[in-house]
Formats: structure tokens, sequence, C-alpha cells
């Protein structure tokens, strides 16, 4: 009997790519990598590049820990995933990450913004508005692990720190700022003041190349100057920052090893985070089956250009496995020390919500003083280290080894209309807080409720109604 070229693993649920409309979509493993198929009835079939690494998209499946739960749903179930993000009742993950966006202007026209912000957009959220969405975030979380705020370029806006302000009076655990760093370089006062709203804050950064050519095709400008100023008045008030990479495939992926060095080296730095470009917003049309970036690529590259982390050590995330991997470490000076491939998965998948406690594991507890040995010993007790980032576990460490000892490279994949996958939607658990209070997956938030977009959203639900 003839053979398939390929081996079929999985079934699940998807989008055509070009109308939106769901589509029957086949996981299968071909060539010693995972694709999924799927067939539009009017658009025909697709081909999508899903991972390059087959054990390691099996072994996300080992890293499913049981669901936790918003205290709130914020939409009924009436058309089914990705159709009723709001949360709706279907979801399966609370938020890690609630990214609230104050401002839709923005000083760069990024080519591959996901949000299509610029200069020319005028939006600017008000304290109302944005009280509104943070205390969304609260009834939703009661205790929110991490709220980003965001936009467009969030320190643009005229009230940026009436804004921080009102966050920080709220019971979030972790506050952060995403931003191009622009005005950061540009007032060194600005970075002192942002120093103030330690501990529980954090920038998260825009850092995509050193090469001006590359910074070109990402953010339309150069930028190297812009980050060197801005990372020198960061680490003059060492104000906790991650460096946030977007990728694309040929362009800087290659300067993954680079980047990490450079960050080991800062003041400032607490880690990396790696962002394959989501396809959406203002980005061109390629062939998914061969010109996605996707996560476990990212993950090899990482492992072959940085001396820091083996592969034992980027594993994936428990909350979200498909589409977020960590690799955790502790900074000591010049010397990054794995901790992730010390950690038994078990205490992972079994602990209470994203916490690692030392003390569960002899093993692992006994390597970390080992660490510390010159200035604890077991008897010096332990502290906990209460600023986590998504998805990272609160680690549990020896006194006097506080966030400035954290170093951690994080990839996050956001689905797009060529991969999305509903069985992994409904375990996202980074957000976006819609103006009406609607708390929405990242990734069907570009696709389907951003702007314009959710008109197009509700014609789709009227056909099926």
């Amino acid at each position: 009997m003839p053979n398939r070229p390929y081996i079929y693993h999985d079934l699940t649920s998807s989008v055509c790519s070009t109308c939106l409309r769901k589509a029957e979509a086949k996981i299968i493993i071909e060539d010693n990598k995972v694709y999924m198929l799927k067939r539009c009835l009017q658009h025909g079939p697709e081909k999508v590049l899903v991972s390059t690494d087959v054990e390691y998209y099996k072994k996300c499946r080992d890293f499913v820990k049981p669901s936790e739960m918003p205290h709130r749903w914020n939409t009924p179930i009436r058309y089914g995933c990705p159709y009723d993000c709001g949360l709706c009742p279907d979801h399966e993950q609370h938020s890690c990450l609630s990214i609230i966006e104050i401002t839709d202007v923005c000083n760069l026209r990024c080519p591959i913004c996901y949000a299509e912000s610029s200069p020319e957009r005028t939006a600017w959220r008000s304290l109302e508005q944005v009280e509104f969405m943070l205390d969304a975030v609260v009834k939703n979380e009661k205790t929110p692990d991490v709220v980003q705020i965001s936009g467009g370029e969030p320190t643009l806006h005229p009230e940026f720190f009436t804004i921080l302000d009102m966050a920080k009076q709220r019971p979030i655990k972790h506050l952060m700022v995403n931003t191009n760093g622009i005005r950061i370089a540009q007032d060194r006062s600005f970075a002192k003041r942002l120093s103030q709203y330690m501990p529980g804050f954090e920038l998260y950064l825009q850092f995509d190349s050193f090469e001006k050519e590359a910074l070109l095709e990402l953010r339309g400008r150069d930028l190297r100057e812009v980050r060197e100023r801005a990372i020198a008045h960061l680490n003059e008030f060492n104000v906790s920052t991650t460096l946030v990479v977007t990728l694309k495939k040929g362009l800087n992926d290659r300067e993954i090893g680079k980047i990490l060095a450079y960050a080991s080296k800062q003041r400032c730095i607490r880690g990396v985070t790696f962002q394959p470009i989501q396809q959406a917003g203002r980005t061109e049309d390629y062939d998914p089956a061969t010109d996605r970036l996707t996560l476990s690529e990212v993950r090899q590259m990482i492992i072959d250009q940085s001396d820091f982390f083996q592969a034992e050590d980027i594993i994936p995330v428990p909350c979200h496995p498909d589409s977020l991997a960590m690799g955790y470490a502790l900074k000591l000076g010049d010397t990054i020390t794995p901790l992730t491939g010390m950690i038994d998965p078990a205490i992972l998948l079994e602990g209470d919500r994203n916490t690692i406690v030392f003390e569960s594991d002899e093993h692992l507890r006994d390597k970390v003083f080992k660490l510390f040995s010159l200035n604890h010993s077991p008897e010096s007790g332990f502290s906990s280290l209460k600023d986590l980032l998504c998805c990272l576990p609160r680690v549990v460490l020896p006194n006097g080894i506080g966030y400035q000892n954290v170093f951690r490279v994080l990839i996050m994949k956001f689905m797009d209309h060529y991969d999305l996958d509903v069985r992994s939607v409904k375990k996202s658990c980074v957000h976006i807080v819609h103006p009406d209070g609607r708390i929405i997956p990242f990734d069907t938030y570009n696709l389907f409720y951003r702007d314009e977009k959710e008109a197009y959203l509700r014609e789709l639900q009227g056909e099926r109604v």
C-alpha cells in the first residue's frame, strides 16, 4: 500500500489566512519538521511551518499544568473560539501579563508594527479610560501578576507619570512599560524619575539589532545611538530593564548571541525577550511553509550562539508551552549560572501558580547554596524574590540575593493568521485590555479585535447566524 509522505500527528482548528473563516487543520510531521495543513473552501489549501524540532514540539505537551482561571469572565460563549474573546468561559488560562495601550501615537513608523502606530495617529486614552482598564484587570485577577503599559509609544502620553501612579496604587505585583527608548535617551531626568517606581517596576526596551540595515528594515530608523544613550541612563539609575528583540528570519537572528553577551554586561538589564515577528499589521506577504521563524529555531539559535544556556536550560513555560519558552539564570558579576535545567519539571507543573520554592527540591537547594557558599550557609535562610515577570516563576533565593541578580531569556512566539491553533489559543496568557474592558489574547486581538478589524469579525459571525 502507498504511504503518505508525512506522519499524521494531531487535529486542531485554525483559520484561513485570507478570509479568517474557521478551518480544520492537521498537524503533520514531515522531513523532521512540524507543519499545519488546512483548507478553506473558498481559498484552498495552506501549509504552514510550525516547528523545526519535532521532539521539542512533543515535549511541550508534557509541560501542560492545570489551568488557572481568572476571577470572572468578560464575554459569553456564542460562536466558539477564537470569535468570543473577552475572556470567555471556554478560555483555559488567566492573564499572566495584561497589556494596557494608552495611546496610538508613536514617534516611529515601524514597518513591522502590529498596531500600525505612527506620528499621524492621534488617539490618547484619557485618565478615566486608563483607570477603567486598570480596574478591569484587577477585577479579573484580584492581584495581577504583570501589567504592561504600552502604546504606540506610552512615554509620549501627556499624563504618563500620572498613569504610572494610578497603576502603582493598585495591587499589581509587577508593573512594566513597553518603550522604544527615545524619550529615555533624550532626557536623563526622565530615566531618574522612572527609577523612583522601583521595586516592582521594569522597562520593556525595544532592542532589535546592532546593525543599521536591520534597524532601518525593522524600525525605519537607525536607532543605534538612541539605544546606547538610553541604556547608559538606565544603567546610571539601575532601572530594571528587559531587552525586547523582534526577530526576522535571515535579518537579525544571527545576532542573538551577541545581544545576550551585551545584555549580561549591563547593570540594569535583567534579561532578553526574543519575539519572532507576528504577521499582523504592517508585514509583507511571504511563504508560510518556508519563511517563518519558529520558536524552536530561536531556541536552537540561543543554544548555538550563546555560552550561557544549554538545551536543558530553555524549557516550555507551563502556562502556555506552545508559545513560550524560558531560560532562567543567576547573574553574579560577569558570571551567568543557568538554573532552569536544575529544576525538576514536576515542581514547575505542581507548584502554586508560577512559584518555584527551592526548599522543596533538596538537590536543587544544595546546588543553589553551593553557588553562594562564600556568603551563605544552609542555616542562613531564604527570602522571596517578589518581583516576577510574565510566566516566569517567583524564585525563593538565599538572603542577600535580589532582583539585580536575575538574568533570563524568554521566547514569546505569538500566533498569527497562518499558524493560529485554536487548541493553543485557549491557553494564551498574554492578554490585551480592550478599551471596553474585555481581556483578549494578544494573538487574537491583532487578528480580529484591533481597530476596524472587529467589524469584519462581526460580519463573519453574522454569516454563521
